[in-house]
């Protein structure tokens, strides 16, 4: 049972079942190139991918490069986005982001997470996304499915944040998988063990879950 194995154990095992249940898992979010994916990440922060791939192609669109994006202003940008969340801060990291790329990098996306990090709207979850997603890079980008889910099966203990969570995961997790494991913890968070109501019935990782372990310990004790 979950509670008898190590966490190594509980490692191989949870990624031999993603590896068999979920082979191919890739980001959700529409895409051709990496200005593409940062606009698409920045956007996506406490908002769906659903709605993000809904503004995004008239963004596009219209801002074809960061070079064009940086040469626009507040106002046309908010039109386009105003219907994801916490548009207006998006806007200003948006056109930060432009701005930044074209003068300093030229244009060109950098392949470091370091230096995806000086980009406005760039922290290292979205730089992690980008390097692993886009390069191809050994990396594992944290939100709040990887945060919690990790937590809930057991991969993490104790973790306080995204970071914490970060350095427990790639201490067991293959350095060959850990960009697809971001996708494979998102997707099982997004679709099965929600925040509120996770689907435990119908989890095929239950049998190796602490929460799932927990839960039916609280069960137990409630009927004596």
């Amino acid at each position: 049972m979950s509670t008898t194995i190590t966490k190594a154990e509980r490692f191989r095992k949870v990624i031999n079942w993603f590896e068999e249940n979920m082979p191919v898992a890739e980001t959700e979010l529409n895409y051709t190139n990496p200005y593409q994916l940062i606009v698409a990440v920045i956007l996506s922060a406490q908002c769906t991918d659903k709605r993000v791939n809904l503004i995004t192609p008239a963004f596009f669109e219209k801002f074809p490069s960061a070079g064009v994006l940086a040469g626009s202003d507040e106002a046309t940008v908010f039109e386009l986005i105003r219907s994801c969340s916490y548009p207006n801060n998006k806007t200003r990291h948006l056109l930060g982001m432009a701005r930044m790329l074209t003068e300093k990098f030229n244009g060109v996306v950098p392949e470091d997470v370091d230096a995806l990090q000086q980009l406005p709207g760039v922290g290292r979850k979205t730089a992690n996304v980008i390097v692993s997603v886009a390069f191809s890079q050994p990396a594992l980008a944290v939100d709040t499915h990887v945060h919690r889910v990790a937590s809930r099966i057991g991969l993490t203990w104790r973790a306080k944040n995204p970071r914490e969570t970060e350095d427990q995961l790639v201490r067991f997790i293959p350095r060959s998988k850990l960009a697809i494991a971001h996708h494979w913890l998102i997707l099982h968070g997004r679709y099965v063990c929600n925040a509120r109501k996770p689907k435990c019935p119908e989890c095929g990782l239950r049998e190796l879950c602490r929460y799932y372990a927990q839960q039916l310990k609280k069960s137990a004790e409630s009927l004596d």
